[in-house]
């Protein structure tokens, strides 16, 4: 991707209450990661509760994705149309009652329908947040405000996934989804009282963007196509291992269901740490040498992580920390670069078609880590 054209660059002025406005979308994506991301350390739980196999249970991750993927795409032709907080708000209550579906939910189809609808929602929040971001901080800024909302996901296994273990392990295995479902009635009302009109996009445009236009953008423009190949290889390195590492910690490593959680608190506390830290380094020194240098660390941990034996909890903790800060710490400065491509009158379009692609990517890599992982007798 090459540097980025002046017109691509958000103003240096940025909205009152920055630091607010990037808390409040750090809640919305703690909520939707937590949201996704407590399905997998209950993978055994719910093979149990619905009696279904590996691959039936990737699935149930797939199905989000598939679910994403198609909204993205659709939301594309018109998402720049309209205020990016309307949207926000409206999506997000799509995604709340999806999530309190997944909690009322009592077989394995309908869980499946639940998991759909809120995927088609929740899966399109990610792209809207990030193009907020984009739209709102400056690129030299970037990197720590990215840093900043991404600590969200960091927050979701120190707080979320080990706290949505504990309320499956005291009430029951769908009970975590009607305590997202509570927080994010909060969060919702947060959006609505204190974000504030975000429509800059379309009274900058030169002209209302057409319906199909980010396609047309997308296919003439090299960087975005690269941009969106880019994200492609990331989600499909990234996301044929995530699916299946609390079971095979259990299974494979021995450990608990509750040591498990351990894995999600450890590694999350340290990326809470570092990735302020990554996301200034990258607007100190370069997006794309954090992220070479990220992406090199990644492939040793990696390895470790997934050739891991019994050898104590200790040991084992350090393989997996080392894999979420790499892991997290490489997409700060991944997505910086990805949101640099475009023109904020089409960010939305182009982050909504991202969204797909990257949904896209998970929910193919979650298939294949379903195919490859089998059992034992």
């Amino acid at each position: 991707m090459n540097s980025t054209p002046a017109h691509y660059k958000t103003p240096k002025k940025s909205v009152p209450n920055e630091l607010l406005l990037l808390f409040i979308l750090a809640i919305v994506q703690f909520t939707h990661i937590v949201d996704f991301m407590m399905i997998m350390p209950l993978g055994a739980q719910f093979m149990e509760l619905f009696d279904i196999s590996p691959k039936q249970f990737s699935l149930i991750v797939s199905v989000y994705a598939g679910a994403a993927f198609v909204m993205g795409l659709v939301s594309s032709l018109f998402i720049d149309r309209f205020d990016r907080k309307k949207a926000l708000f409206l999506l997000y209550i799509g995604f709340t009652i999806g999530t309190f579906a997944c909690y009322f939910a009592d077989n394995y189809l309908l869980f499946l329908t639940a998991r759909t609808f809120t995927g088609a929602f929740g899966g399109i929040l990610s792209g809207l947040v990030f193009s907020i971001v984009a739209d709102t901080i400056p690129l030299e800024r970037r990197g720590r405000a990215m840093g900043i909302v991404m600590t969200a996901f960091s927050a979701a296994s120190v707080v979320g996934v080990p706290f949505g273990i504990y309320l499956a392990a005291e009430f029951s295995t769908r009970f975590p989804f009607f305590a997202v479902g509570v927080l994010s009635i909060f969060t919702t009302a947060l959006i609505f009282f204190a974000v504030p009109a975000m429509d800059k996009h379309i009274s900058t445009a030169t002209q209302k963007p057409k319906l199909f236009q980010a396609i047309s953008n997308i296919t003439n423009d090299k960087n975005q196509l690269l941009a969106l190949l880019f994200n492609l290889v990331l989600i499909l390195g990234h996301f044929t291992i995530i699916p299946f590492i609390a079971p095979y910690m259990e299974l494979n490593v021995g450990l608990s269901a509750y040591e498990i959680s351990y894995i999600y608190l450890a590694g999350g506390l340290f990326s809470a740490v570092l990735l302020p830290l990554v996301g200034r380094l990258s607007d100190r020194y370069g997006h794309a040498l954090i992220f070479t240098i990220a992406s090199v660390a990644a492939l040793g941990s990696i390895f470790w992580v997934t050739n891991l034996q019994p050898a104590g909890l200790v040991f084992t903790l350090l393989a997996t920390s080392s894999y979420f800060i790499v892991s997290s710490g490489r997409n700060v400065p991944a997505l910086t670069m990805v949101t640099s491509v475009v023109k904020p009158e089409n960010r939305g379009s182009f982050m909504s078609i991202r969204s797909s692609i990257q949904e896209a990517g998970l929910g193919i890599s979650s298939l294949l880590a379903g195919m490859i992982v089998i059992e034992g007798a």
